[in-house]
């Protein structure tokens, strides 16, 4: 249990002192803003950048494990947006909502620190494959059909479109895409480029946890527990168990890549979540998901570490 511990202890550590300095006064919102500005746009692309260009092209451009990731990812989606659009009569644009919120993980900002803590520096691979499924099917799907349940069907296409386009333009898509370029003209970079680029990777996991703590601070569930939970529980642990299943029945996965798979899918849903509902009106729904599944994220995460140590899978 001490072994566990000293994993998530130091992770919601972290995240409870981003909390209590936004709490004490000590940083602003701008304040937070800006270190989340400068995880996104600097640490988190100078990460995955690393990850990529340092390793040869086939170790790197691992496609069953992608194609698994995927697989799960989509399977509980559907999942949701059923449960959403088909019980509770939710229509298409909150379903789809939902759906994100079981379905995508924070991967940069508390995805991958946990990882880093169990698996080392092969979390960063990991990371970089699971956000390019993330980024470039999962979130473009959940907002196309978002956006397309408030307009008229003709219009899903562009809605998609526009989408991918920011995407495109998005810090993290453009490491990834440079890391790949590297990787396959097997450049190796200057010291006076891969330096700083060294020392940037390192910041992203420690200013992403404060800055998930701050996030946190303010953040109100008015009545709607139970769906919160029911969220919530379905992204701790349904959306593990979706893509541990698709990589177990993935042929070539590595026992490592398995372990990273389900300790990104096992990461509460992203912290933008809120901002990508407020648009349809559940912006408050979506922070206290966001609450209530960071809280319950340090028991669910401790207890599938403690199972992993236990079956010896990283042995």
């Amino acid at each position: 249990m001490l072994a566990v511990l000293s994993i998530t202890a130091p992770i919601f550590i972290l995240i409870g002192l981003g909390f209590v300095s936004v709490r004490g006064g000590l940083v602003n919102r701008e304040q937070l803003r800006g270190m989340g500005t400068f995880v996104i746009t600097f640490a988190l692309p100078a990460l995955v950048f690393n990850a990529l260009a340092k390793r040869p092209l086939s170790e790197v451009l691992n496609v069953p494990y992608m194609g698994a990731y995927a697989l799960g990812s989509l399977a509980i989606f559907a999942i949701g947006f059923t449960v959403a659009f088909g019980l509770r009569r939710q229509g298409v644009s909150r379903s789809a909502i939902m759906a994100l919120g079981v379905s995508v993980s924070n991967s940069g900002f508390i995805g991958y620190p946990i990882a880093l803590t169990v698996l080392g520096e092969q979390a960063a691979v990991a990371l970089a494959l699971g956000m390019l499924v993330e980024n470039l099917l999962m979130i473009p799907l959940a907002l196309m059909l978002a956006e397309g349940g408030q307009q008229q069907a003709q219009s899903k296409w562009a809605v998609l479109g526009e989408t991918l386009k920011r995407l495109l333009k998005h810090p993290i898509i453009i490491g990834i895409s440079l890391g790949l370029v590297v990787s396959l003209l097997g450049i190796d970079l200057p010291t006076l480029l891969s330096r700083p680029i060294d020392m940037l990777a390192s910041a992203s996991a420690p200013v992403a946890l404060f800055v998930i703590g701050g996030t946190l601070y303010g953040m109100k569930a008015n009545g709607v527990w139970r769906e919160v939970a029911q969220i919530s529980l379905a992204k701790l642990l349904l959306h593990p168990l979706a893509v541990f299943t698709a990589l177990m029945l993935m042929p070539g996965i590595e026992p490592h890549m398995l372990v990273a798979g389900v300790l990104f899918a096992s990461a509460p849903m992203l912290s933008i979540y809120p901002i990508m509902g407020q648009r349809f009106g559940l912006e408050e729904r979506c922070a206290a998901a966001l609450v209530g599944a960071t809280v319950l994220a340090f028991f669910t995460i401790s207890a599938l570490i403690g199972f992993i140590e236990f079956r010896g899978l990283l042995a």
